[in-house]
Protein backbone atom coordinates (compact mmCIF):
# COMPACT_ATOMS: atom_id res chain seq x y z
CA UNK A 1 0.00 0.00 0.00
CA UNK A 2 1.51 3.36 -1.34
CA UNK A 3 1.68 5.79 1.52
CA UNK A 4 -1.06 8.12 -0.18
CA UNK A 5 -3.64 4.91 -0.22
CA UNK A 6 -2.75 4.74 3.93
CA UNK A 7 -4.02 8.16 4.15
CA UNK A 8 -7.94 9.55 4.30
CA UNK A 9 -7.95 12.97 3.33
CA UNK A 10 -10.87 15.57 4.61
CA UNK A 11 -10.62 18.99 4.32
CA UNK A 12 -13.23 21.94 4.64
CA UNK A 13 -13.49 25.36 5.82
CA UNK A 14 -13.58 26.77 9.48
CA UNK A 15 -15.61 25.71 11.45
CA UNK A 16 -17.40 23.60 9.43
CA UNK A 17 -17.29 20.37 11.95
CA UNK A 18 -14.41 18.80 10.05
CA UNK A 19 -12.33 18.18 12.79
CA UNK A 20 -14.83 16.35 14.56
CA UNK A 21 -16.25 14.01 11.73
CA UNK A 22 -12.82 13.43 11.15
CA UNK A 23 -11.80 12.46 15.12
CA UNK A 24 -14.61 10.30 15.09
CA UNK A 25 -14.06 8.46 11.66
CA UNK A 26 -10.34 7.89 12.98
CA UNK A 27 -11.81 6.02 15.93
CA UNK A 28 -14.25 4.45 14.07
CA UNK A 29 -11.24 2.78 12.06
CA UNK A 30 -8.85 2.16 14.38
CA UNK A 31 -6.78 4.96 12.49
CA UNK A 32 -4.30 7.59 13.85
CA UNK A 33 -6.16 10.87 13.65
CA UNK A 34 -3.77 14.57 12.16
CA UNK A 35 -5.45 17.42 13.04
CA UNK A 36 -3.04 19.38 10.85
CA UNK A 37 -4.54 22.78 11.54
CA UNK A 38 -3.15 21.96 15.02
CA UNK A 39 0.20 22.35 13.42
CA UNK A 40 -0.24 25.15 11.95
CA UNK A 41 -1.89 26.98 15.01
CA UNK A 42 1.56 25.44 16.85
CA UNK A 43 3.20 27.60 15.01
CA UNK A 44 1.04 30.62 15.03
CA UNK A 45 1.23 30.56 18.63
CA UNK A 46 5.01 30.10 19.43
CA UNK A 47 5.38 33.06 16.34
CA UNK A 48 3.26 34.85 18.88
CA UNK A 49 5.01 33.65 22.07
CA UNK A 50 8.01 34.18 20.34
CA UNK A 51 6.63 38.44 19.88
CA UNK A 52 6.65 38.14 16.05
CA UNK A 53 3.95 39.96 13.92
CA UNK A 54 2.18 37.30 12.34
CA UNK A 55 1.46 39.68 9.41
CA UNK A 56 5.15 40.23 8.77
CA UNK A 57 5.57 37.62 6.34
CA UNK A 58 10.01 37.60 6.53
CA UNK A 59 9.86 37.95 9.98
CA UNK A 60 7.43 34.18 10.37
CA UNK A 61 9.66 33.24 7.66
CA UNK A 62 12.82 34.34 10.11
CA UNK A 63 11.49 32.68 12.86
CA UNK A 64 10.19 29.07 11.26
CA UNK A 65 13.58 28.35 9.90
CA UNK A 66 14.96 27.94 13.77
CA UNK A 67 11.95 25.74 14.59
CA UNK A 68 12.08 22.25 15.61
CA UNK A 69 8.62 20.70 15.29
CA UNK A 70 7.93 17.17 16.09
CA UNK A 71 4.21 15.19 16.12
CA UNK A 72 4.28 12.52 18.88
CA UNK A 73 1.39 10.48 18.17
CA UNK A 74 -0.38 10.07 22.05
CA UNK A 75 -3.48 7.39 22.26
CA UNK A 76 -4.06 7.77 18.62
CA UNK A 77 -3.92 11.26 17.57
CA UNK A 78 -0.84 13.26 16.66
CA UNK A 79 0.71 16.15 19.35
CA UNK A 80 2.25 19.43 18.36
CA UNK A 81 5.47 20.23 19.83
CA UNK A 82 7.78 23.32 18.83
CA UNK A 83 11.28 23.52 20.04
CA UNK A 84 10.39 21.90 23.48
CA UNK A 85 7.22 23.21 24.41
CA UNK A 86 3.61 21.34 23.65
CA UNK A 87 1.08 24.11 23.67
CA UNK A 88 -2.47 23.23 25.41
CA UNK A 89 -5.97 22.76 23.32
CA UNK A 90 -6.75 26.31 25.31
CA UNK A 91 -3.23 27.71 23.60
CA UNK A 92 -4.30 26.29 20.24
CA UNK A 93 -7.56 27.71 20.20
CA UNK A 94 -7.16 31.16 21.69
CA UNK A 95 -8.41 34.17 19.75
CA UNK A 96 -4.94 35.62 18.97
CA UNK A 97 -4.20 32.24 17.52
CA UNK A 98 -7.59 32.13 15.65
CA UNK A 99 -6.97 35.51 14.33
CA UNK A 100 -3.57 35.14 13.27
CA UNK A 101 -3.27 31.81 11.85
CA UNK A 102 -4.29 32.50 8.68
CA UNK A 103 -1.50 35.15 7.75
CA UNK A 104 1.07 32.22 9.89
CA UNK A 105 -0.12 29.59 7.42
CA UNK A 106 0.03 31.29 4.13
CA UNK A 107 3.59 32.27 4.60
CA UNK A 108 5.59 29.45 1.89
CA UNK A 109 8.23 28.51 3.92
CA UNK A 110 5.95 27.38 6.65
CA UNK A 111 3.86 25.55 4.81
CA UNK A 112 5.94 23.88 2.88
CA UNK A 113 7.55 22.60 6.17
CA UNK A 114 4.64 21.40 7.53
CA UNK A 115 3.11 19.64 4.41
CA UNK A 116 6.66 17.50 4.32
CA UNK A 117 5.98 16.66 7.55
CA UNK A 118 2.48 15.85 7.35
CA UNK A 119 3.61 13.54 4.50
CA UNK A 120 6.19 11.70 6.48
CA UNK A 121 3.55 11.18 9.01
CA UNK A 122 1.66 8.27 7.08
CA UNK A 123 5.15 6.36 7.44
CA UNK A 124 3.60 5.92 10.83
CA UNK A 125 0.36 3.69 9.64
CA UNK A 126 -3.16 4.31 8.74
CA UNK A 127 -4.52 8.15 9.13
CA UNK A 128 -7.12 10.35 9.16
CA UNK A 129 -5.44 13.84 8.14
CA UNK A 130 -7.50 16.77 8.20
CA UNK A 131 -7.27 20.26 6.90
CA UNK A 132 -7.57 22.82 4.35
CA UNK A 133 -5.06 21.41 1.60
CA UNK A 134 -4.71 17.59 2.45
CA UNK A 135 -6.77 16.21 -0.57
CA UNK A 136 -5.22 18.94 -2.81
CA UNK A 137 -1.53 19.08 -2.06
CA UNK A 138 -0.65 16.54 0.67
CA UNK A 139 -2.19 13.80 -0.77
CA UNK A 140 -3.72 13.87 -3.50
CA UNK A 141 -3.51 11.09 -4.96
CA UNK A 142 -5.52 9.34 -1.97
CA UNK A 143 -8.31 7.38 -3.69
CA UNK A 144 -10.09 8.68 -0.43
CA UNK A 145 -11.02 12.47 -0.02
CA UNK A 146 -13.84 14.31 2.00
CA UNK A 147 -14.33 17.77 1.80
CA UNK A 148 -17.03 18.73 4.47
CA UNK A 149 -18.61 21.94 3.88
CA UNK A 150 -20.91 23.87 5.63
CA UNK A 151 -22.47 27.47 5.12
CA UNK A 152 -21.10 30.30 6.13
CA UNK A 153 -23.92 31.42 8.47
CA UNK A 154 -24.02 28.34 10.53
CA UNK A 155 -20.23 28.25 10.51
CA UNK A 156 -20.54 31.51 12.24
CA UNK A 157 -22.87 30.74 14.85
CA UNK A 158 -20.51 27.86 15.86
CA UNK A 159 -17.67 29.92 16.22
CA UNK A 160 -19.66 32.36 18.12
CA UNK A 161 -21.19 29.38 20.44
CA UNK A 162 -17.57 28.38 21.45
CA UNK A 163 -16.96 31.92 22.68
CA UNK A 164 -14.46 32.73 19.67
CA UNK A 165 -14.53 36.50 17.63
CA UNK A 166 -12.70 35.64 14.71
CA UNK A 167 -14.31 36.93 11.50
CA UNK A 168 -15.29 33.28 9.13
CA UNK A 169 -15.59 35.45 6.24
CA UNK A 170 -12.19 36.73 6.40
CA UNK A 171 -10.37 33.38 7.53
CA UNK A 172 -12.42 32.00 4.38
CA UNK A 173 -11.11 35.08 1.98
CA UNK A 174 -7.08 34.36 2.96
CA UNK A 175 -7.37 30.95 2.94
CA UNK A 176 -8.95 30.84 -0.37
CA UNK A 177 -6.76 33.58 -1.91
CA UNK A 178 -3.22 32.09 -1.02
CA UNK A 179 -1.07 31.41 -3.69
CA UNK A 180 0.55 28.65 -1.59
CA UNK A 181 -2.12 25.64 -1.36
CA UNK A 182 -5.88 27.17 -1.62
CA UNK A 183 -8.46 26.18 0.13
CA UNK A 184 -10.09 24.14 -3.01
CA UNK A 185 -12.19 21.03 -3.28
CA UNK A 186 -9.25 18.10 -4.22
CA UNK A 187 -10.41 16.98 -7.49
CA UNK A 188 -12.96 13.31 -6.63
CA UNK A 189 -13.25 14.45 -3.40
CA UNK A 190 -16.71 13.47 -2.59
CA UNK A 191 -18.53 16.53 -0.79
CA UNK A 192 -20.77 16.72 1.84
CA UNK A 193 -22.76 19.37 3.49
CA UNK A 194 -22.73 19.88 7.31
CA UNK A 195 -24.88 22.03 8.01
CA UNK A 196 -27.83 20.73 9.05
CA UNK A 197 -27.11 16.98 9.99
CA UNK A 198 -26.01 15.48 13.12
CA UNK A 199 -22.25 14.17 14.05
CA UNK A 200 -23.00 10.93 13.14
CA UNK A 201 -25.03 11.22 10.20
CA UNK A 202 -21.49 13.28 9.13
CA UNK A 203 -19.65 10.25 10.12
CA UNK A 204 -21.90 7.76 8.63
CA UNK A 205 -21.75 10.05 5.31
CA UNK A 206 -18.11 10.06 5.57
CA UNK A 207 -17.25 6.44 5.88
CA UNK A 208 -19.91 5.46 3.49
CA UNK A 209 -18.02 7.21 0.75
CA UNK A 210 -14.89 5.68 1.80
CA UNK A 211 -13.08 2.65 -0.38
CA UNK A 212 -11.16 0.39 1.85
CA UNK A 213 -9.40 -2.67 1.03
Amino acid sequence: MSAAHSVITIDGPAASGKSSIARLVAQRLGRTYVNTGNMYRAVTWAVLQAGVDPQDADAVRAFATGMVLESPVVDGKTQVCISGRTPTDADLNSDPVNRAVSFVARVDEVRNRLVADQRALAATGPLVMEGRDIGSVVFPDSPNKIYIDASEEVRASRRGAQGHADQIAERDRIDKQRKNSPLVIPAGATVIDNSHITLDQAVEQVIAALHLA
